[in-house]
């Protein structure tokens, strides 16, 4: 694999902002593509930055071209400022804007999604993630990566209010060998494993990676 190119939605975001990174000292990756609301501090001769209204990606389908799609959106309720703003966010976007891709001839997609991802939960964020993760697998892409990490590590200026409490609470449980399988992730682990399994040759179009695949 050489001279690919990479989009990355959810730029900015813990894994997204790891991801980048990681695609930059990638010799296979000749070409970075960033599709972002407000342009990082990002400056690289790899490094396409496209900021766009993501209401609107019908008016950017020309420019959503390349080999690999990495979409890393994610929010909150609290952050989104509601339970439709966070659909819109966490499905709307991240659906459409793959949609495109692989009606653009976008080869592949690798999705972060959620642990415990069921379209059937009564729970409102693992629905939609649920849901999210059934929709694009209809999509014409030719292989699909879906990850449902367990509660991640962000960065320090990224980590959500009650996240430290929950990682110490789960790191004290693993020490005695309770929730092993749940064991926290660092999002840079996460982005290095994206990264390898994305040149891994497989024959499934679409392959799910739970926490005990990630964290093993």
């Amino acid at each position: 694999m050489k001279n690919l190119h990479a989009l990355v939605i959810g730029a900015t975001g813990a894994t997204g902002r790891e991801l980048v990174q990681l695609l930059l000292k990638d010799d296979d990756f000749s070409q970075v593509s960033i599709f972002v609301r407000t342009a990082p501090n990002i400056k690289h001769k790899k490094v396409k930055t496209h900021v766009i209204d993501f209401k609107e990606l019908e008016k950017n389908k020309d420019i959503i071209k390349g080999d690999v799609l990495f979409s890393a959106l994610g929010t909150t309720k609290k952050d989104a400022g509601g339970k439709d703003q966070q659909y819109e966010i966490d499905y709307s976007y991240q659906y459409e804007f793959a949609k495109i891709a692989a009606e653009n001839g976008v080869g592949q997609l690798s999705l972060v999604s959620s642990v415990g991802a069921n379209s059937k939960s009564s729970f409102f964020y693992p629905k939609i993630k649920g849901a999210l993760e059934e929709a694009v697998k209809k999509l014409d892409f030719k292989k699909i990566n879906i990850f449902q990490p367990p509660m991640l590590i962000r960065q320090p200026d990224l980590m959500r209010e009650g996240e430290k409490s929950g990682i110490k609470i789960l790191n004290r449980l693993n020490k005695i060998g309770i929730l092993k399988s749940q064991k926290p992730l660092a999002v840079e682990a996460l982005a290095e494993k994206m990264l390898k399994i994305v040149k891994t040759l497989s024959k499934e179009k679409s392959t799910t990676y739970r926490p005990k695949d990630l964290t093993s």
